[in-house]
């Protein structure tokens, strides 16, 4: 299988904050939204030294409070919290979509895997120790841990109150922003990450606080694609599909988002201080066109989820940051379905799981 492909890199990134329109950003917090001032809770590093700013931000809340509400915009919603920093919507087509997405990914680490780093030794260590699932969605990853190591505290973190209430006892659903300053009291034993690279303007800085987060001998897993599709011969070439993910990678430049960051996270882990780093290399085909078997079931999910995922990646960026209407964002659409439904077409999206032990 291909690797990821070589990309530059830059930690500073043009454009502005990813908000959008004006219009869309004022009253979309409801009226209950609790705002505090903490200093108590501040980072504290490695050697001791609390940053002791003080940060304005929402208290962190269970995922069954109506604390918060969406907004609706081409007939899709968004997280109301720090509107516009996530781009992709958080509705009920959205859900659906993640949850299939959930069991692409089982299929890719194969027998019902939720991860490859190997913390069965500090798990048993700490006697179940504590777990952090990053841009958690819908929770379905922090459930089926949760079900999986019953001994095991789990949190799973997002802007979206979209999570179930019911849920196992283990585990909890918190509304946060991982790019603010981490306030958690006590330290991880693994921090788990998934299709990370439209989440966050500061992938190092995440990352760093993810070591600094977790205790000694602890892990940090990322498994995230590379939304540039790859192709071992020509069909690619001179298609939508080129046009479409070259336009989305420079919209994602002008909110300030690097979207080709999968490719650095392994360098931009040994930088933060982890030892043994491994990045492992899988493949998405687009749809059923390879005649390996495992490969063909791969490809029929990843179709189903390019199909509803199109629309979610698309609208927002391209309608925002690139001046385009809704219009003309659905006729592009419209032509990636047919090609990716194309079995002549032999693309593929690069995926990568890569982890890190902290010294312990």
């Amino acid at each position: 299988m291909n690797g990821l492909g070589n990309e530059s890199t830059s930690d500073s990134l043009p454009g502005n904050s990813g908000m959008p329109p004006a219009n869309i950003q004022s009253d979309v917090v409801g009226e209950n939204t609790e705002i505090e001032t903490d200093a108590s809770n501040a980072d504290v590093t490695d050697e001791g030294v609390a940053d002791m700013r003080t940060t304005q931000r929402l208290s962190t809340t269970t995922a069954g409070s109506e604390v918060f509400n969406h907004f609706e915009e081409h007939g899709r919603t968004y997280h109301a919290y720090k509107p516009g920093k996530y781009l992709l919507p958080n509705d009920e087509k959205e859900q659906d979509r993640l949850d299939l997405q959930h069991h692409l990914w089982l299929l890719t680490l194969g027998n019902e895997r939720l991860y490859l780093a190997p913390i069965a030794e500090q798990l048993r260590t700490v006697g179940g120790g504590k777990v952090l699932d990053m841009c958690t969605g819908t929770g379905i990853w922090a459930i089926d841990f949760a079900d999986q190591h019953p001994a095991t505290e789990v949190i799973g973190i997002d802007l979206s109150p979209i999570q179930p209430k019911h849920v196992p006892p283990t585990l909890k659903f918190e509304i946060d922003d991982l790019e603010e300053p981490w306030i958690f009291n006590e330290k991880f034993t693994f921090i788990h990450g998934r299709m990370l690279f439209s989440c966050f303007s500061n992938p190092v800085g995440v990352i760093g606080q993810g070591f600094r987060n977790l205790q000694p001998g602890g892990f940090l897993e990322i498994q995230d694609a590379l939304l540039w599709f790859r192709c071992d011969e020509r069909s690619l070439e001179g298609t939508a599909m080129e046009m479409w993910e070259k336009k989305l990678h420079d919209a994602a430049w002008r909110c300030g988002k690097d979207w080709a960051c999968p490719t650095k996270y392994k360098q931009y882990m040994e930088d933060a201080g982890f030892i043994g780093v491994k990045e492992v290399h899988y493949r998405w085909p687009i749809n059923p066109w390879p005649t390996d078997q495992h490969e063909k079931e791969k490809g029929k999910w990843s179709l189903q989820n390019l199909l509803l995922g199109l629309e979610s990646i698309s609208m927002a960026l391209m309608t925002r940051y690139l001046g385009m209407s809704e219009h003309e964002v659905r006729e592009v659409i419209k032509r990636m379905e047919k090609e990716i439904k194309n079995r002549k077409i032999h693309a593929y999206i690069p995926i990568s799981v890569v982890y890190g032990q902290k010294p312990k």
